[in-house]
């Protein structure tokens, strides 16, 4: 049977999607998916994502040193720009610029794309299995079909939000879909504190532990 996989994650889907306003931020996702895909020998779990400013940063960070830890995940960075955006509040009475930057997050898709069509070219895997509920990988989910043939596509789709939880067109382009399960999410979290592996500990962020 041919069920070597490789995991494609988008991380911020996966957080706005599955995790936000849940206790269960700290999430191993190694873990995770290795309960979800019993019958699947993993090959790796690629976590894309682009590292944030602001307040929540430390948080982040975190969350990345301790998925560093993890054996079988391989972080992909993208980047974020800021965005010129035209306030159009018709309301709005302030007298000074209407321009303000938005932070846009790049590169994800486009990173995503080009490793399911890398593992594609060189066999890397028998199943992609992607936890995203965006449309943008459509169009690589379709180059890997069509370039090899007798490979699977799954797509988990991470849906407290109902809006993301459609991903009709992703849904429609895979062979298997499913919404990603939460109940796997209390079960699969990293302990407090993680290990660094250098006699040092990963703490989970203060704002995490009452969450």
């Amino acid at each position: 049977m041919n069920n070597r996989s490789i995991i494609y994650v988008d991380g911020f889907n996966l957080y706005y999607g599955a995790v936000k306003n849940t206790p269960w931020k700290w999430l191993n996702i190694e873990k995770y998916f290795t309960l979800l895909r019993q019958d699947d020998n993993i090959q790796s779990i690629k976590y894309f994502t682009a590292r944030i400013q602001g307040s929540h940063k430390p948080n982040q960070d975190a969350y990345l040193k301790a998925l560093n830890t993890l054996s079988k995940v391989n972080i992909i960075y993208g980047l974020f720009k800021f965005k010129p955006v035209k306030c159009s509040v018709k309301q709005c009475t302030f007298s000074g610029s209407r321009i303000f930057n938005v932070p846009e997050e790049k590169r994800t898709d486009v990173n995503i794309a080009v490793h399911m069509i890398t593992d594609a070219i060189n066999n890397n895997c028998d199943r992609f299995v992607i936890a995203s509920g965006d449309s943008d990988p459509v169009p690589a989910v379709r180059t890997v079909k069509t370039l090899i043939k007798n490979k699977t596509v799954i797509v988990y789709v991470p849906a407290n939000n109902k809006i993301r939880g459609a991903a009709r067109e992703l849904r429609k382009a895979s062979d298997k879909h499913r919404t990603l399960p939460n109940a796997l999410l209390s079960k699969t979290q990293f302990p407090e504190p993680v290990p660094d592996g250098k006699d040092g500990d990963i703490n989970k962020p203060l704002t995490w532990l009452d969450q």
